[in-house]
């Protein structure tokens, strides 16, 4: 079942790399009575990944937080070691957003949002999307067609959506 607008959130569990080392990230305990941001993509350092969807999200971060957004969290079905050097290369850590690794793709498919694309070596990988969640509800849902597209569901689409 694909995740809609209106519906809330599955119980997940992601790992996030910290000072020591990887540690577990409920889901729950990110939404429990806040509005965050979650934007999914295809693959850390993959081409649309890294110079639009990253950046976007990065350049509408404080209009989103006056908007009233607690946290914007990306999650991508890659190890948190990636996930770490991913933030670090494209400045998402500086910028104060939350890098998850849905490692082992249990939430994307919770929530329908996994694809294979075999010729590029992309397996159960997260199709991109963005939402915003308010206390574990999804209250707007933009899912692009194409893993290459990343328009509707940039940081600044989201935040017109708000």
């Amino acid at each position: 079942m694909t995740i809609s607008v209106g519906d809330r959130l599955p119980d997940a569990t992601f790992t996030e790399m910290g000072a020591d080392g990887p540690g577990e990230v409920v889901l729950a305990d990110k939404l429990k009575g806040r509005k965050v941001v979650i934007f999914a993509v295809p693959g850390a350092f993959t081409p649309t990944c890294h110079s639009a969807h990253m950046p976007s999200f990065i350049r509408a971060k404080a209009d989103l937080e006056a908007k009233g957004v607690d946290e914007i969290i990306c999650v991508a079905v890659n190890d948190p070691f990636v996930m770490k050097a991913w933030g670090d290369a494209t400045g998402a850590h500086a910028a104060g957003i939350t890098m998850l690794s849905d490692a082992d793709s249990n939430f994307t498919r919770a929530i329908g949002m996994d694809f294979d694309a075999m010729p590029v070596g992309l397996v159960a990988r997260s199709k991109r999307y963005s939402m915003l969640v308010d206390d574990g509800v999804v209250k707007a849902l933009n899912v692009e067609d194409s893993p290459g597209e990343c328009e509707i569901s940039a940081g600044e689409a989201l935040l017109a959506q708000i």
